[in-house]
């Protein structure tokens, strides 16, 4: 990236939690948490020392399907930002001391977590929605499964999900690619060459998740199936989302809060995964609201399923490309664009083939895939004072959906 003076630079690997067996269950979020404590070169303060030295940073994720080590740094420093990585990852001490205390950060971090009910909302609707799947467990793991983990069962777990197929090294910005590759060399080969097992499919099944809490307001998810990211469907399926719940001119903004003032926060999203994809809708209202707040919401979607204007699909193809290309603009979000096209792909999907496939979208385009996603049982997920909110079976007829086999 000319003009660019700083390299973002990382290694992805395709070992996320749905890759977790059931007793490991938050492994994958704790050997992030465990990656900069420390290796047989370096304790986790010489790591830390070494990369704010040249004003670097490291980092890392972990989501559904990946996990994620980065580095930023000047162009110069590079190849510190790739021993450093590369030494977390090939040879990680997992030292005790330090792991107990990352349990305990963790086991602090998922009790935050369940004190935070539009946060506790997402990991019910996902748990729902894929009933019985991993796709469906939650990150963070459970205390009883963090509590568990070991040294072995961590280097079991990365022995049989990090393996070089699904492991991709993205680097954006002030970056020399025959320099990289000679500095990344061979510091990966102790990771087999064979292929990882494809996680557990994402069997979609649709349900009903109710907590009643004293909270102030009710929150709610309204969930349905949606295509994976290898189908082409699903850059229409971004559209629709973006027509229904994208902003401040979307139907469900202008609709439910600016005309109804049923709700201060409500969105629709889009989660695309390698084999299945989510699409939801989230708000948050008060108790006495809700016999209004549920029916105009599901109307709303269903109204926007048949009724999609040229004016709202074009609005939605600008906002797309502006985020695409934004990204583009950024070294951090360029390479890891990169990386998960490259684990989802294969290959690097070329901005102007990305920029033709948005623009080829049409309004039945839009409106078929919507109403695709109608035609699966729908998934509710709701936390708070939530006793006046209508019925799965009143909510199915109101959609005209499957209705949910019940666990």
């Amino acid at each position: 990236m000319p003009g660019l003076a700083t390299v973002a630079m990382g290694i992805w690997s395709g070992a996320g939690s749905r890759h977790e067996r059931a007793e490991e269950q938050g492994l994958a979020h704790l050997l992030e948490h465990m990656a900069f404590k420390g290796t047989t070169r370096r304790n986790a303060l010489q790591i830390a020392e070494e990369i704010e030295a040249v004003g670097g940073e490291v980092n890392a994720e972990t989501n559904t399907e990946y996990t994620a080590y980065y580095a930023r740094t000047l162009g110069p420093d590079m190849p510190l930002a790739v021993d450093i990585l590369t030494d977390i990852l090939a040879d990680p001490a997992f030292d005790m001391t330090e792991l107990a205390r990352e349990k305990e950060v963790i086991l602090q971090e998922i009790g935050s977590y369940e004190d935070t009910p539009d946060e506790v909302v997402f990991d019910m609707v996902m748990e729902t929605a894929f009933a019985g799947a991993p796709i469906g467990r939650r990150i963070l793991g459970t205390p009883k499964t963090v509590r568990a983990q070991n040294p072995k069962t961590m280097r079991g777990f990365m022995d049989r999900t990090y393996r070089l197929p699904s492991m991709v090294v993205s680097a954006a910005g002030a970056i020399d690619h025959d320099a990289l590759i000679h500095e990344v060399g061979s510091r990966l080969a102790s990771f087999s060459h064979d292929q990882a097992s494809e996680p557990e499919l994402a069997l979609y099944t649709g349900g009903d998740s109710r907590r009643v809490k004293a909270l102030e307001q009710a929150h709610l998810v309204f969930g349905f199936d949606a295509p994976s990211w290898r189908d082409p469907d699903h850059y229409a399926m971004h559209v629709f989302s973006n027509i229904l719940g994208g902003g401040m001119s979307s139907r469900l903004f202008q609709e439910v809060r600016e005309k109804r003032g049923l709700c201060y926060e409500i969105y629709s999203f889009f989660s695309p995964f390698s084999d299945s994809g989510f699409f939801a809708i989230y708000g948050g209202t008060g108790e006495m609201q809700l016999t209004d707040y549920t029916p105009l919401v599901l109307d709303t979607l269903c109204d926007a399923t048949k009724s999609v204007t040229m004016a709202e699909v074009s609005r939605a193809k600008a906002q797309m490309k502006m985020s695409l290309l934004t990204a583009l603009e950024s070294p951090g979000r360029r390479a890891e664009q990169m990386a998960r096209h490259m684990l989802a792909y294969g290959r690097v999907l070329p901005r102007d083939e990305m920029v033709s496939m948005i623009d080829a979208i049409t309004i039945d385009d839009v409106c078929r895939v919507a109403s695709r996603s109608l035609q699966a049982p729908p998934t509710i997920a709701a936390i708070g004072p939530i006793k006046p909110l209508m019925s799965i079976d009143a909510m199915v007829a109101r959609l005209g959906t499957p209705v949910p086999k019940m666990n």
